[in-house]
């Protein structure tokens, strides 16, 4: 049997970028003419897609980690290594990635075929042709592949339902979605029979079929996380319209209607804008009901035992989502794109230490040997065509500090 997973961890890795190669051409007699190595080929990126074939996250519960593929490091005679091959994750329509560690929200993909670039593959290293000027004509360095980025993601499922049956915990949710609908889902007489949501597909004809999701039961409190409440009202986020429903021979002796204001004070404590939904309000278990609770009820009755107003109630509920869904469709996806340092920006670590950040400025200092004189000779013009000892001396940077630029340092000394 298998199992429904409605959150996950997820570690997603891009391919490394190729490294340039040192390589010159050989000419005749001339063991060394001009440089001619190729560049490493591009780390392979990750996206995330929305897939209408993927049900749940199980897929990353006990393998949580996604890698793209490397790109291929240059050759000699300009020959560029090969780009690493892009990964594509299928993961549930309705899913949404937040980051691990801040909670920061990254993507919601809605829809199927919603895709977002999770992590950048590594740019390729530039071979030594790059390097190549009128002052410089046998460049002997050139540059690694960078690292493909690495994050942490936290992703959760909220479920693409047109209808959510919402109530208290064996009220009778699971025996109405197996009567209306092809889902069986677990049923038996004690509270909390469902611990997942289940869906079920109720076809009336050739033109009308909508979802209908089976929601674990809430208890008073579910709002603030009571009883894994948290965890069971996001799947009713989306829910075009909501169905609640009260039992009317509640064993614990709550009145439907103290069920009803329950519920809705619940709904509306999580998130106002569902009490906007359109919904219906229906009394189950009219077969053990007396003809006073039926009577005080005074609502719609209904019971999947003997099927006592089912047909009605589908056709309100059919009714609704049409309704519904005319004015109401899903809305987009959702793709967070925070912009990227680009040049040079200063952090400062400490009384003495600061770090660059800016992709410019990594690449700069990402060559194969930073030792030789003519290595070093680049990156000082490169930093100073960045203003970077500029950004250094505003930033307060002084003779004998320690400024880091990815994993290599120097000693900052000024041009005064």
């Amino acid at each position: 049997m298998s199992q429904f997973v409605d959150e996950a961890q997820l570690n997603v890795r891009g391919g490394d970028g190729g490294a340039g190669c040192v390589a010159f051409r050989r000419e005749g007699p001339v063991a060394f003419g001009g440089p001619n190595g190729g560049d490493g080929g591009k780390g392979g990126d990750i996206w995330m897609v929305a897939d209408r074939n993927v049900a749940s996250l199980i897929a990353f519960r006990d393998h949580p980690h996604r890698r793209a593929q490397d790109g291929v490091h240059g050759k000699g005679k300009d020959q560029h290594g090969r780009r690493g091959e892009s990964l594509e994750v299928a993961v549930p329509e309705g899913t949404v990635a937040h980051d691990l560690y801040t909670g920061e929200l990254l993507a919601d993909l809605a829809n199927h075929g919603d895709r977002w670039l999770a992590v950048n593959g590594g740019r390729g290293g530039r071979g030594n042709a790059k390097f190549w000027s009128n002052k410089r004509r046998a460049p002997a360095f050139a540059e690694q592949g960078e690292h493909g980025e690495d994050r942490w993601l936290r992703l959760e499922l909220k479920l693409m339902a047109d209808v959510a049956l919402v109530g208290f915990p064996n009220v009778g949710k699971s025996t109405l979605i197996s009567v209306i609908s092809a889902a069986r889902p677990k049923i038996a007489d004690y509270p909390f029979t469902t611990l997942e949501p289940n869906l079920g597909v109720v076809k009336i004809d050739d033109s009308t079929e909508f979802v209908v999701a089976d929601i674990p039961g809430l208890l008073e409190g579910a709002s603030e996380g009571r009883g894994l409440g948290h965890q069971f009202l996001r799947h009713i986020e989306r829910a075009r319209v909501l169905c609640v429903m009260v039992d009317l021979a509640p064993v614990d002796g709550i009145d439907p209607h103290e069920q009803e204001r329950i519920l809705l004070h619940e709904l509306g404590s999580y998130q106002p804008e569902l009490l906007e939904r359109p919904r219906l309000v229906v009394g189950t278990k009219g077969d053990m009901a007396t003809p006073e609770q039926v009577a005080a009820w005074g609502g719609e009755v209904v019971s999947a035992v003997t099927r006592q107003g089912l047909r009605e109630l589908v056709g309100r509920m059919a009714a609704l989502v049409h309704q519904a869904r005319a004015q109401q469709p899903y809305a987009d996806g959702i793709v967070i794109i925070r912009p990227e340092v680009d040049g040079a920006m200063v952090e400062r670590l400490g009384e003495h230490e600061f770090r660059l950040v800016g992709r410019q400025v990594e690449r700069i200092v990402a060559l194969n040997d930073v030792t030789t004189i003519e290595a070093m000779l680049y990156i000082d013009y490169q930093m100073k065509r960045l203003s970077v000892p500029k950004l250094l001396a505003r930033a307060g940077a002084r003779d004998g500090d320690v400024v880091w630029v990815a994993s290599f340092s120097f000693e900052y000394q000024s041009d005064l």
